[in-house]
């Protein structure tokens, strides 16, 4: 967007846009959200910023009236696969917090001085910056959201000191941590440790990645239904526990997540998995315009708008499981993984029915060989992939571009390319994936309709939001065409790449 489409965005106080840029008026020294209720300041007087953090490099602190930090995130670190997309995938995930600019450049193959040039020229901050910025949102979360100690808030925020906090608070948003905190949060119950938190997300919200994931979820590593997910997770410093659920009936459609176990270290990693997991910093209504244009899906677009994309919360998992259910279906594969969770150990923070933890790659690779069934090769390639994990010869997650995940995995037996574009889909979010020769897709490419002459096969009319596509396709795979009382292949995380992959 140039200025004047971004001035007229901010003119029109158009929420779609809010978490995408930052407006920030010289004249007050502040910067708000595009769909700040105040008064449209003069264009002379605007500058905007890609970031909030270089917002608040240039001097300018949060406006207190439209709180530019409770927005969703940008959906441009999906679109963007270049250094600065990735850093801010890592940067989100709390990589700098825990390894430092040095760890989070190792990871992405630069220097530190190289990547805080790239950063501060792309973004306008440096990943200190940025790293700060996200310490200083999470942190305005949990104070206007929870009755947490100021002391927990800070170092659950990643502060390293409450000092540290309390510059940093006043610093950004123009006020005291006491100040920034309402009465508006709820009243923790006695002797309860659960964090409950909103998630801010921009409508529409199709609430159908509920189902994807409950029909997919492992008995007691992960519950579902229609309108709630909960599940175990292994983060960096221990085990959590969550649960988010949707009420479609309340003012505002409200996301909550319910944390009932987290070492607070870990609290600023899960939020940001759990938005990753539900597509949260999505823009639904660009995605639906875009897809809408595209004959064979416009009556989809119309029944379902606002569909997400499912992320991924641990990327060796998500390999795991596309590998252990290839070429069978979803109920199959949830049977075969639950054979697999055996191996994994008891979670340390057990609750609500979820008492395991999904198991590692070491455990895999030591004890699957004794609980897996199936084709000799697909297990044979499920057991090397966890063994290349374990002992780090194989590393990839959320900093990866497509191009890299794919030249890090293609190498393993029994992963081509259907493997790596679905993996780039749910672990990098990547918008632009078409997997043609997936059963499913070419199911749903029947049902829905061929479309018209000019139609292409690859559906490049809906690019760049192809994946989204996609889900639309296995949707409607996964339902008999109007009339037809038959059976359709259903995508699973594992199911219906083609054949000749499967055997590589």
């Amino acid at each position: 967007m140039d200025f004047w489409q971004r001035y007229r965005a901010i003119d029109a106080r158009d929420t779609r846009f809010d978490g995408q840029f930052y407006t920030a008026v010289r004249t007050t020294g502040i910067y708000c959200r595009p769909s700040c209720p105040a008064r449209t300041p003069k264009a002379s007087n605007v500058t905007f910023y890609e970031t909030s953090a270089a917002a608040h490099d240039a001097g300018y602190r949060a406006c207190k009236r439209c709180l530019p930090e409770a927005v969703p995130g940008t959906p441009a670190w999906n679109l963007r696969q270049d250094i600065a997309g990735r850093a801010m995938r890592l940067i989100s995930d709390g990589v700098v917090t825990r390894d430092g600019v040095d760890g989070l450049a190792a990871r992405l193959g630069y220097s530190s001085r190289q990547l805080n040039r790239i950063l501060s020229q792309e973004l306008g901050a440096g990943p200190l910056s940025l790293a700060r910025a996200g310490r200083a949102q999470t942190a305005r979360t949990l104070l206007v959201s929870t009755s947490m100690k100021l002391a927990d808030v800070a170092f659950a925020a990643g502060f390293s000191s409450v000092r540290q906090f309390n510059e940093t608070m006043a610093e950004v948003f123009g006020m005291t941590p006491t100040a920034l905190r309402t009465a508006r949060h709820p009243k923790a119950p006695a002797g309860s440790t659960a964090l409950t938190l909103n998630l801010p997300y921009r409508e529409p919200f199709d609430p159908g990645v509920f189902t994807f994931l409950a029909v997919r979820a492992i008995p007691g590593i992960e519950a579902g239904t229609p309108v709630s997910y909960a599940r175990t997770l292994r983060l960096p410093q221990g085990d959590a526990r969550f649960r988010v659920d949707y009420d479609a009936g309340a003012p505002g459609r409200p996301l909550t997540l319910t944390i009932g176990a987290v070492d607070l270290r870990d609290l600023p990693a899960l939020l940001s998995r759990v938005r990753r997991l539900f597509d949260l910093d999505a823009d639904p209504v660009a995605i639906d315009s875009a897809l809408a244009g595209e004959a064979r899906l416009a009556a989809a677009v119309a029944g379902t708008p606002g569909i997400r994309m499912p992320g991924a919360l641990d990327p060796a998992e998500m390999l795991v499981r596309a590998m252990a259910g290839q070429q069978i279906t979803v109920a199959a594969a949830r049977t075969a993984l639950t054979r697999l969770a055996a191996v994994g150990r008891a979670s340390q923070s057990p609750g609500e029915g979820l008492d395991r933890m999904f198991p590692t790659p070491a455990e895999i690779a030591g004890g699957g060989s004794a609980v897996l069934r199936g084709p000799q090769r697909r297990t044979a390639a499920l057991l090397a992939a966890a063994a290349a994990m374990a002992d780090g010869a194989l590393d990839f997650g959320y900093g990866d571009s497509p191009e890299s995940l794919a030249a890090k995995l293609l190498p393993l037996p029994g992963v081509g390319p259907w493997t790596t574009g679905y993996l780039a889909m749910r672990i990098l979010g990547a918008p632009d994936i078409f997997l043609a020769n997936d059963a499913a897709v070419r199911n749903g490419i029947r049902v829905l309709g061929e479309g018209t002459a000019a139609s292409t096969p690859d559906f490049r009319e809906a690019s760049p939001w192809r994946s989204y596509a996609t889900m639309h396709l296995w949707r409607a795979a996964a339902r008999p065409a109007t009339g037809t009382p038959r059976r359709t292949a259903a995508h699973s995380d594992h199911g219906t790449r083609p054949a000749e992959e499967a055997n590589r």
